[in-house]
């Protein structure tokens, strides 16, 4: 954080010391038990990720788990290895009849592929993909819902060693064409179209859109029919069945490929700005991948797993894809949102598929808590052993529903902090191991280097707020990162000094770190409001409106004052049956108690909901825009569209 809100604000929402213990029952089956795990890491690094390096199967071994001593970092060289052989091949010998995924789709349809079934159906795109021209390192977008189709091609494409781009699937075409070109990807799987709540979306069209809108030429089009309708095809365009069905009973040997050779591109969220690609290995990414959903997932392969994240996004790729199919689990997909065609969806499914572990993001949580405890209550959620949190900060309020409500009381939680660029968890408790505290993500996992640092480089006492930053190299690392001597933000101006490390990732996040080495998170150091000289996390402001008894979720962005330049707009959504002239009162008394008067909002405008993408990021930079009256720009991403105007409408005449 920068200096003038660290010194005027502290830690606002810092942790009340509260420790939540994982059961005994837990920590005898985890994966992850030995507390000593932590010094092992440190006494041993780098050699210590030999274990996530040896979880692996290598066509070729490797000579050094990390080669050299400074950038460019090559993690397990000279080792060769194929993604999809170590996500099916490797399983078929001994669980060739388990259950490798479960579908559930939005109009109630279910699909089960046992790791034989979908080993078969991915050999059989894979031939298909090569006959239409696809080598090896040629880009493949896959723009595509969550239907079992985009695990396949993916695989399909690690396969035959062409890195595959996931493109969201609710992105415009013109999002579609950008990422296309940055890519120079000639090849595209897409669908017919999709369903939203239950109507069809037409994908095919906006996929048509950008082939016009881009650079490039698109070589060949492969299209899934998930609406059922079968979409006109024109040249150079394919269906997915019948090329399927065209090289049934086809095998395809596995290309190996150097550890450090491309195993995707992936986008971050855009949320707030322009797109990033980052480019992710195969050797070292597959390797954290499987390694932290063992160790912080504590997946197991006789588990079903489910990651609520869209494989459009990292979260999706890491843990819906690639950590739980090496690890040899049950992973499910849904097609659907949580509400849909009822609030109580999500227990129904984690209920009829006997769900382990879930995996899901503190915005979902606190829709949940909105609509209600009685909908989990009628379900019954047993077979849960493990709790998830990722992509934002879960404020302690919510931890407590969570734990209460679905986990029994008994089911561990862990908040993982990580990023697009770290490919894998990167802050987490060990649910085996440490203690919980709810507001906080918990230790750096073992052999990650983390410190929570001031503007000059130096670490934070306790309870103070700085910015996070990675000190070590780690295998998820991405090939940008590897080359370069530090990976640090543009903006200078938030930008802390690191010339005492050797190496470091500036992540651009604010943070506090307590006595025992717990970090929690704060936010973007760029989200950062300047109100009459004084400087505000939005983050800060938004974990103590998060826990006001009412509350159900709320965000916080600037507005225009004529008087001081900018004010504070939080946008609040109340819980049902809470008056919002009690809550306003409340948000109001809560803020001053925990930061001061100045941070207090300046305009509490109520809202039946936030404007979020599909995967449950609440659209910060659409509310910025709402409140200046800026032109929305690109809305394709948003999940519930009819909620801009009711915001709009709540502005015109906002009480204070």
């Amino acid at each position: 954080m920068p200096d003038e809100q660290r010194e005027e604000h502290g830690a606002a929402g810092a942790l009340s010391g509260e420790r939540v213990s994982p059961p005994a029952s837990f920590v005898e089956q985890a994966n992850v038990s030995d507390p000593g795990i932590y010094d092992e890491f440190e006494a041993d690094w780098p050699e210590c990720w030999a274990a996530a390096g040896d979880s692996l199967d290598w066509e070729t071994d490797y000579d050094r788990v990390l080669g050299g001593d400074g950038p460019p970092f090559r993690w397990f060289e000279g080792g060769r290895l194929n993604a999809s052989a170590n996500c099916l091949d490797r399983h078929l010998e001994d669980r060739k009849n388990q259950v490798a995924l479960q579908w559930e789709g939005r109009l109630g349809e279910s699909r089960t592929y046992s790791y034989l079934d979908l080993h078969r159906e991915v050999n059989e795109f894979a031939a298909a993909l090569r006959e239409l021209g696809v080598g090896a390192d040629d880009v493949v977008t896959l723009y595509l819902p969550m239907v079992p189709e985009l695990p396949i091609a993916m695989l399909a494409c690690a396969r035959i060693g062409a890195p595959h781009s996931v493109v969201f699937a609710g992105f415009s075409a013109d999002a579609l064409a950008t990422r296309m070109d940055a890519a120079d990807s000639e090849y595209l799987v897409t669908c017919d179209g999709y369903y939203r709540r239950g109507a069809p979306i037409h994908q095919k069209n906006t996929a048509d859109n950008a082939a016009i809108e881009r650079e490039g030429d698109v070589e060949a089009t492969v299209v899934v029919d998930r609406l059922g309708n079968g979409a006109p095809l024109g040249d150079g365009e394919y269906d997915y069945d019948d090329l399927v069905a065209e090289h049934r009973g086809a095998t395809v040997d596995p290309v190996p490929r150097a550890a450090s050779d491309r195993l995707f591109r992936i986008y971050t969220s855009g949320t707030t700005g322009e797109p990033t690609g980052v480019r992710h290995t195969t050797g070292g990414y597959l390797a954290y991948a499987a390694w932290t959903a063992q160790a912080v997932l504590d997946i197991k392969p006789e588990d079903t797993h489910w990651c609520s994240a869209d494989i459009g996004w990292i979260t999706g790729h890491t843990y819906t894809v690639y950590g739980p199919l090496a690890l040899g689990a049950t992973t499910m997909l849904y097609e659907g949102t949580p509400d849909y065609p009822e609030k109580d969806r999500v227990w129904d499914l984690i209920e009829r598929n006997a769900v382990d572990v879930f995996y899901t993001a503190p915005t979902a949580v606190r829709a949940f808590m909105k609509w209600g405890e009685e909908y989990p209550d009628a379900h019954d959620l047993s077979s849960l052993r493990l709790l998830g949190t990722v992509g934002e900060p879960i404020n302690p309020r919510a931890w407590r529903w969570y734990h209460e409500h679905i986990g029994g009381g008994e089911c561990p939680i862990v908040d993982t902090w990580w990023q697009t660029e770290t490919g894998g968890a990167m802050v987490s408790t060990l649910p085996g191991v440490d203690d919980m505290k709810p507001g906080s993500a918990g230790k750096p996992l073992p052999g990650v280097g983390a410190e929570v640092v001031d503007a000059d480089g130096d670490p934070v006492d306790p309870g103070e707020t700085g910015y996070l930053v990675l000190t070590r190299p780690w295998p998820g690392m991405p090939e940008s990162m590897a080359e370069q001597d530090g990976w640090f933000a543009q903006r200078e101006s938030v930008r802390p000094s690191l010339e005492r490390f050797d190496w470091a990732y500036f992540t651009e996040d604010g943070a506090t770190v307590d006595e025992d080495g717990y970090v929690t998170l704060l936010g973007r150091v760029d989200d950062v409001i300047n109100v009459a000289g004084h400087r505000f996390g939005t983050m800060e402001i938004e974990r103590v409106l998060a826990d006001v008894e009412g509350v159900a979720e709320a965000a916080v962005v600037s507005g225009p004052d004529d008087l001081k330049g900018e004010a504070l707009y939080a946008y609040v959504s109340a819980a049902e049956g809470v008056s919002e002239d009690d809550l306003r009162a409340a948000v109001h008394d809560a803020v001053e108690d925990a930061i001061g008067a100045i941070a207090v909002p300046d305009v509490v405008v109520f809202t039946p909901d936030l404007p979020k993408t599909r995967s449950g990021k609440i659209m910060r930079r659409l509310l910025e825009a709402v409140t200046h009256g800026d032109d929305l720009g690109d809305t394709s991403a948003l999940r519930n569209p009819e909620v801009v105007g009711e915001i709009e409408s709540a502005l015109d005449d906002p009480p204070t």
